[in-house]
């Protein structure tokens, strides 16, 4: 570590060292990535560690438990499959860290069992995404932006991810011209029978399913469908559904969709979108698709997010050069790459100094003179601590 000139005979540095025990609670959506790259940071950092998957993907929590012991030390880490009740078993343990990744729910339940032991947690929650899409000219424009709204939207667990589009904000002028590209795109990438598609996910559960559903049956949402909008339960199939204005007292416009649902506001102006956001929770992430230099600008310094990504959707996830993860009610702390390891390590500060020098002023008793010293010697104001020392400066 750097120090000043006047700790000389000093030397100093930051020491990672591994907090201990860690308890490690993954979502379902992506079951083998947040499962095994925090478990990776954590492991890297010397810690041992408690996997608890998500029940609601059994096939992958299973392979995880059986895969994971085959390889890795089994006192290093342990795999614990189970549900709810397991999972409030875990968290009556004391741990010397706790990473989860789900629900902002769930997430303040784990807050609540952490702060019995002052537990550290890292949060990775989600929150209503917005894609804020400025008015495009060119034919090229429309496709590449609508192509990616749609992989930020459909294309990944048919919208269960909580790094999705939540919504669209979009001017009024521009609002036929999108719909009309998206439902071009949508019929293009997963063929006119949605129900067929391969790439077309279904939903995890029926849980799920009645949630998202439910989210449609309030009568001034299902009136501003305008695409879309079918529902098969046995086979856990939602088509993807575009929606215009619905009632921003809805649930739909004040909870977490994770689904495919898309809700698209209008506005006057593009510009209202920071207006728009910026009073809300803050999401884990905004999408802008605009060459508005000055929009730009704005969002970056007038809006709170995880992220901020320009012009496409999804994509700093992949970044493990970037820190991963939320702000205010879509989480906190982060990981990915290095900052993986550094979630799960202490930096603690080494500090060492010889006998030969020491600050004679530091010790009583008091008097102006030492007080002089005290005062440049925290400014590393040299010239006068060197002229007070000598008693040539009677103030600094």
């Amino acid at each position: 570590a750097k120090l000043p000139v006047i700790a000389l005979g000093t030397t100093a540095k930051l020491v990672p060292e591994p907090l201990g025990l860690v308890l490690i609670i993954s979502s379902w959506n992506f079951p083998f990535g947040l499962s095994l790259e925090p478990l990776i940071g954590a492991l890297a950092a010397g810690n041992v560690a408690v996997l608890k998957p998500s029940e609601l993907a059994p096939a992958s929590a299973s392979v995880l438990a059986h895969i994971i012991p085959s390889y890795l030390d089994n006192k290093a880490v342990k795999v614990i499959n189970g549900g709810p009740s397991v999972c409030e078993q875990l968290l009556l343990q004391k741990w010397d860290k706790i990473f989860f990744t789900g629900s902002a729910q769930i997430g303040r339940i784990v807050m609540t069992a952490a702060a019995k032991h002052l537990t550290p947690v890292t949060l990775e929650l989600g929150g209503k995404c917005p894609a804020v899409v400025d008015a495009v000219s060119s034919s090229w424009d429309k496709t590449m932006v609508g192509r990616r709204i749609l992989a930020g939207k459909f294309g990944v667990c048919a919208g269960q991810a909580c790094i999705g589009i939540d919504y669209i904000l979009t001017e009024k002028r521009f609002m036929d011209t999108l719909i009309e590209q998206l439902v071009v795109l949508i019929k293009e990438v997963f063929g006119e029978n949605l129900k067929e598609a391969k790439s077309m996910a279904r939903i995890v559960n029926k849980n799920h399913f009645q949630r998202l559903k439910n989210l449609l049956d309030d009568p001034l949402v299902k009136a501003s469908i305008v695409y879309g909008g079918s529902l098969d339960e046995d086979h856990l199939f939602i088509e993807p559904t575009i929606l215009v204005n619905p009632p921003l007292s809805a649930r739909i416009m004040n909870e977490e969709i994770f689904g495919p649902l898309l809700p698209i506001i209008s506005l006057e102006k593009i510009e209202d979108s920071v207006k728009f956001i910026s009073p809300r929770p803050k999401p884990l992430a905004i999408y802008a698709f605009t060459k508005n230099a000055t929009l730009r600008r704005r969002l970056i310094s007038e809006t709170s997010s995880g992220s901020l990504v320009i012009n496409d959707a999804l994509t700093q996830f992949a970044v493990d050069t970037f820190p991963f993860g939320g702000v205010g009610e879509s989480g906190f702390g982060s990981y990915h790459g290095k900052f993986s390891f550094e979630a799960f390590t202490h930096k603690k500060a080494i500090m060492k100094r010889n006998l030969l020098i020491d600050f004679w002023f530091r010790l009583p008793p008091w008097n102006d003179h030492k007080l002089q010293l005290f005062k440049t010697a925290y400014r590393l104001d040299y010239l006068n601590l060197f002229l007070v020392a000598l008693g040539l400066k009677k103030s600094a």
